[in-house]
């Protein structure tokens, strides 16, 4: 918690326009308290209107990944799982792109991102039911199959695309950006963020009695379809959601609950809550990097794989190295 307030308050203060620590909580603490007005408008204006949304963005958007993929790696028992796996990126990455081709309105591109996120993982658990049930296998084979479908169509719409205006907007939003994240953004997706979190909490400590295997879940009295519905239906639509704001953005969902595993272990009853944590600090701190680096913004799904493979393949030694 420390970590994401610091990382919150740096972000808040270091970029083109570098902000005083003072100045930023003087100017925070002006929204609760009556205090005289030391600072100028532009500082005011950069830190409420312009950083404050996106790096709250950043927060929400980092915590469901985080505790998306560290949902899903317990439900599927794959340490290898990200919040990507039933197609919910994909699906979205096709609805945004082809809202970037018929409209010019970024609340429309959302709306069409997050409703053809959800669609594709309905179509991805549709395509799984075997018998009244949902084996885990045939969820991850049915995602491979819906991803890789929404995956072509998007390639198809980057290939009609205007190649001078349509299509750069259509990648540069496929590679992950919270540059056009707003108040009115937050508002509409703060709550569906704070419902989905809130449930993967309450079923944490029974995503451990998934881990061990529908079997033995059964034999404990756990109503594992009930219960991968309810973690899958809160892991996506918290994933969509992100998706929808910020594009994809890679690799948090899978490095980030092996992080949380090496502080607390396995269990995730205290697993979900710090790789919730850790994965908000860590996308405020690449956004900060994202958007000060050069002198042109560099998208976040760039920076989150550049600094993601290696520190996956670090942890992946040192697990070895440990059996």
């Amino acid at each position: 918690m420390i970590l994401l307030v610091l990382a919150v308050l740096g972000s808040l203060g270091f970029g083109r326009v570098d902000i005083p620590f003072t100045t930023v909580l003087k100017i925070l603490g002006s929204a609760i308290l009556p205090l005289d007005q030391d600072w100028s408008v532009t500082a005011y204006s950069v830190v409420m209107d312009v950083r404050l949304p996106r790096i709250m963005a950043g927060v929400l958007v980092g915590a469901a990944l985080s505790i998306s993929g560290a949902s899903f790696q317990g439900v599927f028992q794959n340490p290898l799982v990200s919040p990507h796996i039933l197609g919910v990126a994909s699906g979205a990455g096709f609805g945004a792109g082809l809202a970037i081709l018929l409209f010019d309105n970024l609340l429309i591109i959302h709306l069409i991102s997050f409703l053809f996120g959800l669609a594709s993982v309905g179509m991805t658990y549709a395509l799984s039911r075997v018998y009244k049930t949902t084996p885990i296998l045939m969820l991850v084979l049915s995602g491979i199959v819906v991803g890789s479908l929404f995956s072509a169509l998007t390639s198809f719409l980057k290939y009609i695309a205007d190649p001078m205006n349509k299509m750069p907007a259509i990648v540069f939003w496929l590679l992950g950006s919270l540059n056009h994240v707003s108040a009115r953004d937050l508002l509409i997706t703060a709550p569906i963020f704070a419902g989905c979190i809130v449930a993967l909490l309450m079923v944490r400590w029974q995503i451990n009695l998934l881990a061990m295997g529908e079997e033995d879940a059964k034999s404990l009295g756990v109503n594992t379809e009930r219960l991968k519905t309810l973690i899958i239906v809160s892991a996506t639509v918290a994933t969509a959601s992100a998706v929808c704001i910020s594009g994809i953005i890679g690799w948090i969902g899978i490095m980030i609950p092996h992080i949380g595993r090496l502080i607390v272990g396995p269990d995730h009853k205290y697993l979900l809550p710090i790789s919730m944590l850790i994965g908000a600090a860590y996308l405020v701190t690449v956004d900060t990097i994202a958007r000060t680096a050069l002198v042109t913004e560099i998208p976040i799904g760039i920076l989150t794989a550049i600094f993601g493979a290696p520190v996956f393949a670090l942890l992946l030694r040192k697990t070895q190295r440990s059996g």
